[in-house]
């Protein structure tokens, strides 16, 4: 199973829910992202986070790339090969976003449509019969916020 700081392990064949960000932040007082000392110290868990769950929702390297706000070709590998770096605050935001609705799809469903839902057309008037993945790359960050919004209202959070 696959095993980071930001995940809980399971047993085989179980998701790993992210819970927490290995970076040491306090869940009452929000990072600093402003500050690149913050930057840097939550860029490589993000880093790793962000590839788990485009390898668990088996996105497309250019999908990807632009629920990352249109990163370049050689910047994008380069993160995928090292699997490190600083992010800028608003991939890390990004990010943060793409895990949210992570969390969210494997509290709702069983594994399996969880990491297929985002792929899936789906037929709530927000997505207009396309899939969830196509609506946050054309709608880019704004469209990433609905679409966790939704799933939080779905699970009964905020």
């Amino acid at each position: 199973m696959y095993n980071a700081p930001y995940m809980e392990k399971y047993e085989e064949g179980s998701v790993g829910i992210i819970n927490q960000l290995a970076a040491g932040i306090a869940w009452e007082k929000p990072a600093d992202l402003s500050s690149k000392d913050a930057l840097k110290r939550l860029s490589p868990s993000a880093v790793r986070a962000f590839l788990r769950i485009c390898e668990l929702w088996r996105l497309r390297d250019e999908d990807a790339k632009r629920l990352l706000g249109g990163i370049s070709n050689g910047a994008f590998y380069e993160l995928k090969r090292k699997a490190r770096g600083t992010l800028d605050q608003d991939r890390l935001t990004r990010i943060s976003i793409l895990t949210g609705i992570f969390k969210a799809l494997n509290i709702l469903y069983s594994k399996k449509l969880a990491d297929r839902w985002v792929q899936l057309p789906n037929e709530n008037p927000m997505f207009e019969g396309e899939s969830p993945l196509a609506c946050m790359v054309k709608g880019g960050l704004p469209a990433m916020l609905r679409v966790r919004q939704l799933l939080d209202s779905r699970r009964g959070g905020r």
